[in-house]
């Protein structure tokens, strides 16, 4: 169980990292907005760099929830179970703000100076595509998939297309990028 100060922290960091990105996050900013004293930040967290780590795996933490709901729930063909993930996705992105994906923002803000972040959220896709690509390998089992199709290829592709579409998004302020996307892909895909 996480300690209520620190899950303060993490919440609040979580938006404003959405918001404001690695670099505009302000510590007295993050203090003042959760009513935290700097020596609570700093009994939680090592540094700043620390602290965002944690928000990026309890960012993974919600993710994972929102893949177990979506693709565990066998009643619905795989398919339609992976778009949903996504269309729980673009939902959520909605309620934000249409502020996109924390992990496709960090990755485009520190990835070219942050081999620790550039590391780590690169697993974090990773980890997003190899449960994808488990629920792709049961439609091409249920012969909703050629036989032949590469399901960790598609599922890396529909990442790599979907964080593009959250960048559009989020420049835009529309969901529209995210359901074009969506509509290609498994167009495309399942045709």
């Amino acid at each position: 169980m996480t300690h209520a100060t620190k899950r303060r922290l993490l919440d609040a960091g979580l938006a404003m990292l959405l918001k404001h990105g690695y670099n505009d996050l302000g510590i007295q900013a993050l203090l003042e907005a959760t009513g935290v004293p700097k020596g609570s930040f700093y009994h939680h967290f090592r540094d700043k760099e620390a602290f965002a780590l944690e928000v990026v795996d309890e960012y993974m933490r919600n993710v994972h929830a929102g893949l177990d709901a979506c693709l565990g729930d066998e009643t619905v063909p795989p398919l339609e179970r992976v778009r949903g993930f996504f269309v729980a996705s673009q939902d959520k992105y909605r309620e934000e703000g249409y502020m996109g994906c924390l992990l496709g923002g960090l990755g485009q803000e520190l990835s070219g100076v942050s081999d620790v972040f550039r590391g780590k959220i690169e697993w974090c896709f990773g980890e997003i595509a190899a449960r994808i690509a488990a629920c792709l390998k049961e439609a091409r089992e249920r012969g909703d998939l050629p036989a032949d199709s590469d399901v960790k290829k598609l599922a890396g592709l529909l990442v790599d297309c979907w964080e593009g579409a959250a960048l559009r998004s989020r420049l835009r302020r529309d969901p529209a990028p995210l359901g074009e996307m969506l509509d290609f892909y498994f167009g495309r895909v399942a045709a």
